[in-house]
């Protein structure tokens, strides 16, 4: 196998994954096969116990893994399902250890950060690459250059090049050269320090990635190229593009692709990038435009719902059409003071209402006011895990008489608890990696909408990842249905879950009302959007012709 690492400099958040992603998907496009690992150097274990606010969403893995989002991006770049343990964090390298180290596994040595824990790491990396059957494994490696959470994993990636040999191992190194208005310049001394920090600790980049607002002029290249030691022609500008999917040809364009085929010995292909650049061309030059009002709690960090936002744009390039979306904060919906008129006001100028999923009670009737507008408005609505159970909140009590229904969640005192715990959740008492997760079958019924998205209308089986904790309760299903409301999915009998349980709701005779248990957003590609989330936005276009 080829090894790949990425690492970054000056500050966090410059867009490693995407960067990272978007090399893999000019690999992916000349034929290799590829996958990515994200090692992560906080304590956790994973991501499933942290807060959106703080790192953005969890994203899950049809194994059940709750991953860092940049997971996400390889996914959706690479078109590919990333196998377990391919997210790996100071808490899991550090727990394995330690666990070996009490079975007596390292027979009497004296355990230490070398070789010990970045002997795990090597492990873990190589493993990852193994079970995706992979030539190529690309590494980002989180945080900056100079973090001390960082050190063993940077000297275990140090380490690679002596194990594997230097035609097989290649180190990435992305930066920040800032522009500064009041000089009218490009400012490299924050480039020159961190590649001199890489290399105090034995790394020398390959290749130099640059994020900037605007491309770099040459003179700047060549100031780089020469202070940090790399060639010019291996200096590469990632500047700011109007959309993520835009990146694969911007570097490309440079000879990104080239140039790794050059170091690691690989052949030359011509890759194939139509797909990327289909997608550029739609959302650039839109044939139309609709507005999808996302009902959430987390507004003021749209990376807790990156996969959502990313799902909308593929349905969006499916359609031929530009997604905007409009962000209503859920909390200031439940305000008391906030009348019906005043949500009217709010989400009159959408085409479709999107309810995302979430935990806890804040906001919670905020979200089923906007489902409620959206049932009896007639505005195409699309509820996700979360967004299902508040639909079927607002149905009861609002269609089905069932005064003061709620979630066990929310009001374990409510007289009719229509959302409830699922059974083999009783027991759990920690938090970690303990709910529903990963892919999980959904039989659908014929003749549904839901089945008719999925391309199965005389019904079928499909599969989508779910992340939860509660369910609709089996014993209000039957009042529900003689309320009006279809169950068009339920869980077939599968060890560990009961059979018939509800995955997938509707409201017949309204232009769009779905709503899933699943999160399907996790499983939209540029090239294969989400069946729910492009009829999502087929119903808001058919709604503005209306």
């Amino acid at each position: 196998m080829k090894y790949i690492f990425v690492t970054g400099g000056v500050v966090s958040s410059l867009g490693k994954g995407v960067a990272s992603a978007s090399l893999g998907a000019l690999l992916r496009a000349r034929g290799y096969k590829v996958t990515a690992v994200k090692i992560d150097p906080y304590i956790n274990i994973d991501a499933g116990t942290m807060r959106p606010y703080e790192h953005g969403e969890c994203f899950v893995t049809a194994s059940g893994a709750e991953t860092d989002l940049d997971i996400g991006n390889y996914e959706r770049f690479l078109d590919l399902d990333i196998p377990a343990g391919s997210n790996i964090t100071t808490g899991q390298v550090y727990q394995e250890v330690i666990r070996k180290e009490r079975a007596g596994d390292y027979l009497s040595q004296t355990v230490q950060v070398i070789p010990h824990v970045t002997d795990e790491i090597k492990r873990r990396v190589r493993a990852a690459g193994e079970r995706a059957g992979a030539e190529i494994v690309l590494i980002e490696v989180g945080g900056t250059v100079g973090d001390i959470e960082s050190l063993p994993f940077l000297e275990a990636i140090r380490q690679f090049k002596f194990d594997e040999g230097d035609e097989n191992v290649l180190y990435l190194h992305l930066t920040l050269v800032p522009y500064l208005g009041t000089s009218n310049e490009f400012k490299t001394k924050p480039t020159q320090h961190s590649v001199a920090e890489l290399r105090s600790v034995g790394i020398s980049p390959d290749i130099v990635m640059v994020r900037s607002k605007e491309k770099l002029p040459p003179e700047i290249t060549r100031k780089i190229a020469a202070f940090t030691s790399v060639r010019e022609n291996r200096v590469f500008s990632s500047f700011d593009v109007s959309h993520v999917y835009e990146v694969p040809l911007a570097l490309e364009e440079q000879g990104l692709g080239k140039t790794v085929e050059d170091i690691l010995g690989l052949e030359r292909i011509h890759p194939n990038l139509g797909v990327w650049q289909n997608a550029v061309k739609t959302i650039k030059q839109p044939a139309r435009e609709v507005t999808i009002a996302i009902a959430g709690k987390y507004t003021a960090m749209p990376d807790a719902y990156l996969s959502l936002m990313e799902s909308l744009t593929h349905a969006g390039i499916a359609n031929d059409a530009k997604v905007n979306i409009q962000w209503v904060n859920a909390e200031d919906l439940a305000d008391p003071s906030v009348t019906d008129a005043d949500v009217r006001a709010r989400l009159d100028g959408a085409d479709g209402i999107l309810v995302p999923g979430g935990f806890g009670i804040r906001g919670i009737e905020g979200k089923i006011r906007a489902a409620q507008y959206a049932r009896e408005s007639g505005t195409p609505y699309l509820g996700i895990c979360l967004g299902m159970q508040i639909a079927v909140i607002e149905y009861a009590r609002h269609k089905a008489g069932l005064d003061g229904a709620n979630s066990a969640e929310f009001d374990e005192y409510a007289p009719h608890k229509v959302i409830d715990l699922m059974p083999e959740q009783l027991e759990v008492a920690g938090m970690g990696g303990t709910m529903r997760l990963g892919d999980w079958p959904m039989d659908l019924q014929a003749g549904t909408k839901i089945a008719e998205l999925y391309g199965v209308p005389q019904g079928g089986t499909v599969r989508e990842r779910h992340r939860h904790r509660f369910e609709v309760n089996p014993a209000y299903t039957q009042q529900l249905k003689d309320a009006g409301l279809v169950i068009s999915g339920v869980t077939p009998g599968v060890e560990g879950r009961g059979a018939g349980l509800v995955e997938t709701i509707e409201i017949p005779g309204h232009p769009y009302f779905v709503a899933l248990q699943a999160h399907p957003e996790f499983k939209s590609r540029p090239m294969r959007p989400s069946p729910p989330f492009a009829g999502l936005i087929k119903a808001a276009l058919d709604a503005q012709q209306a």
